[in-house]
């Protein structure tokens, strides 16, 4: 099968590997239909390369039809149209059966003190071959795979892999009061399906942040109020104070993460680290690595007294410097994780109607054949061509 491999710092291709093969029971082959790119993809493709090995297959946000099941499947069969959630978990065992999809107690990665294994990522979660490929093997045949309706085009469900689930949880643990107020710091995938959710969830002011046109534009026409960080620079968290009665807003979303504007040391070291060989590069990443943490910093700036912070950017740094003395002091609540994808299936299904309330159906903005994955990565990073969200064709 052709699929996208890692290959090296800001190098992926399309390549000719072997097709995947039942390996358990209880395994299932689909055939990809439609898989996303992720802003999370761009960490593998920049930062992360000391956890990857060439030839890894990548993506983590697929859906398709069922190719093949192993014997003890008995909850899908062959031509059912499923999404497959990028955490690869069990669905009973103790962690899950809590709605803590994301810290899997049957596929933690215990060599490596992390959650539950993802597809298409690095060691640090398991090395699983990912969804950007014309084949994926699913685990878990039984509890993992999302049956969905044939009929609508796949882009109605190929979020619910990732974009849904992580935005909803990041609104949910944001606990945003009814007719209250959130800043979403980052417009990028997450960031603006985390705007509509809260708005369709009853926000009564959501403000957006973000400095590439496209995405503050595509926010701004459907109702939120957005800034340009090249507008207000440092002095962002004056302009949402400004907006909000001089107190912040009562939560802030930080939908960027790891890879912040505005961080230039952190930056210098994060290239430098890159370039070290992989054997010294990985302890020096899990013992001393420090995030770029301007967004971070802004959300806790920006954040009203007593307010939440709701954190669903991917950050990965060891040693990083937080200010505990102002947290502490605006008494501010944090939650954050990976998202816990089926926890929220049963919510936003029945979102998944003609009605589109999310704006599903319109949300990517590229729609490309496999192919052309490694152009559309670079493409991606470079916040070009109004690239939000693309989803690749196998």
């Amino acid at each position: 099968m052709r699929a996208l491999t890692w290959q090296g710092k800001r190098e992926v291709r399309v390549e000719d590997v072997p097709d995947p093969r039942i390996e358990k029971p209880d395994d299932v082959i689909v055939q990809v239909t439609s898989t996303g790119i992720c802003g999370s993809d761009l960490h593998l493709y920049e930062v992360l390369g000391p956890f990857l090995d060439p030839g890894d297959i990548l993506g983590h946000e697929a859906m398709g039809i069922v190719a093949e099941t192993g014997p003890e499947v008995t909850a899908v069969s062959v031509g059912d149209r499923v999404v497959v959630p990028f955490n690869v978990s069990c669905g009973t065992c103790w962690m899950c059966s809590r709605g803590l999809h994301s810290q899997c107690e049957t596929t933690q990665v215990r060599s490596m003190g992390t959650g539950a294994s993802l597809f298409g990522f690095t060691k640090l979660y398991g090395q699983v071959p990912g969804g950007q490929a014309e084949f994926v093997r699913v685990p878990f045949g039984n509890t993992l795979p999302v049956v969905v309706p044939g009929g609508p085009p796949d882009d109605r469900f190929v979020y619910l892999s990732d974009v849904l689930p992580t935005a909803w949880q990041a609104v949910e643990y944001a606990a945003v009061p009814p007719g209250g107020s959130v800043t979403v710091l980052g417009l990028g995938p997450i960031g603006d399906m985390a705007a509509r959710i809260a708005r369709h969830r009853g926000a009564e002011l959501v403000i957006g942040v973000d400095l590439v046109d496209a995405r503050l534009e595509r926010a701004r026409a459907r109702g939120v109020t957005c800034l340009d960080v090249r507008e207000h620079g440092g002095k962002l968290p004056d302009a949402v104070r400004e907006l909000t009665d001089g107190r912040g807003t009562d939560a802030v979303i930080d939908a960027v993460g790891l890879e912040a504007h505005g961080s230039p040391v952190a930056k210098a070291a994060q290239w430098a680290t890159g370039l070290l060989p992989d054997a010294v590069a990985r302890p020096l990443m899990e013992k001393a690595g420090v995030d770029r943490l301007g967004a971070l910093l802004a959300g806790i700036d920006i954040c009203r007294r007593g307010g939440t912070l709701s954190v669903s950017g991917v950050y990965g740094g060891a040693a990083d410097p937080l200010p505990l003395l102002t947290m502490f002091d605006k008494q501010l609540q944090i939650r954050m994780g990976q998202a816990n994808v089926l926890r929220w299936v049963p919510d936003l299904l029945p979102l998944l109607t003609d009605e589109d309330p999310l704006g599903v159906d319109g949300f990517a903005t590229h729609h490309l054949p496999l192919n052309e994955a490694p152009q559309a990565y670079a493409t991606f990073r470079a916040k070009e061509d109004g690239m939000v969200k693309t989803l690749l064709r196998p």
